[in-house]
């Protein structure tokens, strides 16, 4: 049996009737209330509940399917989705991303090193034997795995320690020194996991992995890290918007 969301719709506010009730639904499923394969009251019941019309629901409805929060199957009904993390194309790091959304992130340091590597030096517009911070970190979600980040960090950087890394998300670290990532140049991308990538994420050989490479700069222009980071492609998605020139 589907379960009743409270929903409080407010017909004096300028914000449209199906945002409203969108954002409410998206809450719940956020919050934990409603969980990944749960029945989701269908849009008769909903809409004589709420007092709306059918059109109104069912757009709300839409906005969480195209979102990946609802999932619908002919002959089934709507249900809860498998929970997804949805990113949008800024600069803003995973870790906020999820408290955000109202997620338990976790971090596992698998690896903390200095390093050199003249690719990525030359990302960075340092010299080819430059020191690096190199990190790789497990990124969970409410325990659950999702990503794999993989970061090279300047020279000044060589001093933020694992437990810094464990407690809070690399870009709030470098906030606290006093650094702001603005801008970042970035590629997204898919493949076939590794076999490390498999481990540690739980993937089967034939599951992908979305990618992105990242070399962020702060305000004056200064490359700040570079990252390599994977995703669980059926966990987490990237929202980008164009426009036409």
């Amino acid at each position: 049996m589907a379960i009743q969301v409270g929903v409080s719709i407010d017909r004096s506010s300028p914000v449209p009737l199906y945002h409203q009730l969108a954002e409410q639904l998206s809450g719940a499923i956020a919050s934990g209330m409603l969980q990944p394969g749960d029945p989701f009251e269908n849009e008769i019941a909903l809409a004589e509940r709420l007092s709306l019309s059918r059109p109104t629901v069912r757009r709300a409805i839409q906005e969480l399917v195209n979102q990946g929060l609802l999932l619908r199957r002919r002959g089934l009904g709507t249900t809860v989705a498998n929970r997804k993390v949805h990113r949008r194309a800024e600069l803003t790091s995973l870790y906020d991303d999820l408290k955000r959304d109202g997620g338990r992130p976790a971090t596992t340091v698998l690896k903390h090193e200095i390093v050199r590597d003249e690719r990525v030096a030359t990302a960075l517009d340092l010299p080819a034997d430059a020191e690096l911070l190199s990190i790789i970190r497990l990124r969970l979600s409410d325990e659950r795995p999702l990503a794999i980040l993989h970061n090279w960090l300047p020279p000044v950087y060589n001093d933020i320690t694992r437990e810094d890394l464990e407690g809070e998300g690399l870009y709030a670290v470098m906030r606290d020194r006093g650094v702001r990532p603005v801008v970042a140049h970035q590629t997204i991308g898919a493949r076939t996991p590794t076999a490390a990538e498999r481990r540690h994420l739980g993937l089967k050989p034939s599951e992908p992995v979305l990618t992105m490479t990242r070399v962020a700069f702060d305000a004056v222009g200064n490359a700040v890290e570079y990252g390599d980071h994977s995703y669980r492609a059926q966990d987490y998605s990237i929202e980008v918007m164009v426009d036409k020139r």
